[in-house]
């Protein structure tokens, strides 16, 4: 009987850990269930000078969404947004790709504008800076080409 209720126990805590393993890991792993919340918005850059699905979005330095999706449309990179619903772009924001640090993971910073429009959802960001390209910028500094 004493040896039931152990492995009863060792039971129910194995169980009781593996479910707060796998919260654990959608929680800090940032997964999002049936497309998460908030709303898309399209951005195409000349290029994404390795940008990944799931790098941040932000505005002044905060998180306001993740990147969801990286394609191609007519010889530009398009990136999908997925932006927070309590935020709103206006129509004249800017993006661009930035990086964290010299050589830290890439994100899209959003400038937001100055317009009385917003973006709505589905919509597209018009306005981009491209990502600044360090080997090419190094290598035209190291042959002379500056």
């Amino acid at each position: 009987m004493d040896r039931t209720r152990v492995n009863i126990a060792v039971g129910l805590f194995l169980v009781v850990g593996i479910l707060a393993l796998g919260y654990l890991s959608i929680k800090l792993g940032r997964v999002s269930f049936l497309g998460g919340g908030g709303y898309a918005v399209t951005v195409d850059f000349p290029s994404v000078g390795g940008l990944k699905p799931g790098s941040t979005v932000e505005i002044a330095g905060v998180e306001i969404g993740r990147v969801e999706k990286i394609g191609l449309a007519d010889y530009q990179a398009r990136v999908t947004l997925r932006v927070n619903d309590g935020v709103k772009l206006q129509e004249d924001a800017i993006a661009s790709i930035k990086t964290k640090g010299l050589i830290g993971e890439k994100y899209v910073r959003v400038s937001p504008g100055g317009s009385d429009k917003l973006i709505a959802p589905g919509g597209k960001i018009r306005e981009v800076e491209a990502p600044v390209d360090f080997e090419e910028l190094l290598s035209k500094y190291i042959f002379g080409k500056v």
